[in-house]
């Protein structure tokens, strides 16, 4: 996040309706109209600040819409119900029947599924491919492509995109260049980079306390606007709305995510390195063995460290499972899926988040059936952590003790 982007959000500040240090969250579904012509002008689109309908909009999500856009350094943004929400939203927004779309190989499962198999139904295809090969994106491109769409750090294999290099490719060619950057809030700001759009799942390290689902959009004021069209926008047509109790909460979350995600990357990091040390087959984009260290090190804003995703490989499926439901058992964390939780969550993304790739696709790019995703919770003593890991390892032979020196 650059400095601007960040004072921008340090500097948003709301008064409650009562004077309250919180905006008083609003509460209904519908708002009156002191006159006709306004609820008319404000169905078309004509006015800003008026609200009618909360599918359209309220205050609280304009409120969490307006931090999310400081951030990411956009002109504005639109929240959703969900991450899906917002990716499908945007999808459908850009691309009629018989267009194409170019993307990245590794991404969400849930996003993959929606292009590779419901797209279809509207005669939409999707080119997937090494997104970090950018000689085979640019050959990919077609007079009917669309967009291109990455992960700033891929699901679950953390790939680093070159956001940069493909917003050259995207402008070149004048298409736009969408980026989910969901694993990298703060730590890399696509729109710096050239991107586009950017997507969120809110759910994850913005909220932090997984207890809800969100998702948002953040781009430029007239594709924002475009999404909430009353007759053609995908935002509100496909209703995936975000109710104002959840904008409000997530709101609050977002002031202590500068250091949530300091500490997420500093532990992620620390055991990063030790259980690399240690001989295990760790991925990690802080580490120099990563192939995308030296992009992320260009690309990244250096204060919020390199993320807090990390995958080790022990096998096999069956090693997996043991290790994780082993550290679950320790209290280590949770065998659970999703990110961003104070607590560290794993599991194993080819039978999880994954599973909507088919095996033999999951064994072409690399995800194999040892494979866990880590999300590395906020630990405060995160060298016992360690050695409380490396210990469930060592018992059930993952890893194996090494001689004491004489």
């Amino acid at each position: 996040m650059s400095k601007k982007a960040a004072n921008d959000l340090q500097d948003l500040q709301y008064f409650g309706e009562y004077g309250g240090v919180n905006p008083s969250i609003s509460d209904s579904s519908t708002y009156t109209f002191l006159s006709a012509k306004t609820m008319f002008d404000t169905f078309e689109g004509n006015t800003e600040g008026c609200y009618l309908y909360s599918r359209h909009s309220s205050p609280s999500n304009l409120y969490l819409g307006e931090a999310l856009a400081a951030i990411e350094g956009t002109e504005t943004a639109n929240v959703t119900a969900s991450g899906m929400g917002a990716i499908t939203a945007v999808i459908l927004q850009l691309c009629n029947a018989g267009d194409h779309i170019i993307s990245s190989r590794t991404i969400y499962g849930g996003t993959y599924a929606f292009m590779k198999n419901f797209l279809k139904k509207f005669n939409i295809n999707t080119t997937f491919l090494d997104i970090t090969d950018l000689e085979s994106v640019q050959k990919a491109i077609t007079p009917n492509t669309k967009m291109i769409y990455c992960e700033s750090i891929s699901n679950p294999l953390l790939e680093v995109a070159d956001i940069a290099a493909l917003s050259r490719i995207t402008k070149e060619n004048n298409i736009p260049l969408v980026v989910d950057n969901t694993f990298s809030p703060l730590s890399i700001t696509p729109a710096r980079l050239g991107a586009d759009i950017i997507i969120h799942s809110l759910t994850k390290f913005i909220n932090g306390t997984s207890d809800c689902v969100a998702g948002v959009v953040c781009g430029t004021k007239a594709f924002c606007r475009s999404l909430k069209d009353v007759n053609s926008g995908a935002g509100m047509l496909l209703g995936s709305t975000l109710d104002s109790l959840r904008g409000a909460s997530i709101l609050k979350n977002m002031r202590t995510l500068h250091i949530r995600i300091k500490k997420h990357s500093e532990n992620a990091q620390f055991l990063a390195e030790k259980f690399q040390e240690d001989g295990l087959r760790i991925v990690y984009p802080g580490l120099m063995s990563h192939p995308g260290h030296l992009i992320m090190e260009d690309q990244m804003n250096p204060q919020y460290g390199y993320g807090g995703l990390m995958t080790m490989d022990v096998g096999s499926l069956e090693n997996a499972n043991a290790l994780m439901e082993l550290m679950q058992e320790r209290k280590l964390g949770y065998l659970a899926v999703s990110l961003g939780f104070y607590k560290t969550l794993f599991s194993a993304p080819g039978t999880s988040t994954s599973s909507e790739i088919p095996i033999k696709e999951q064994e072409q790019m690399g995800l194999t059936n040892g494979l866990i995703r880590f999300s590395i919770g906020l630990d405060d003593d995160i060298e016992r952590t360690y050695l409380l890991m490396k210990e469930c390892m060592l018992e059930l032979g993952i890893l194996n003790a090494k001689p004491a020196r004489n």
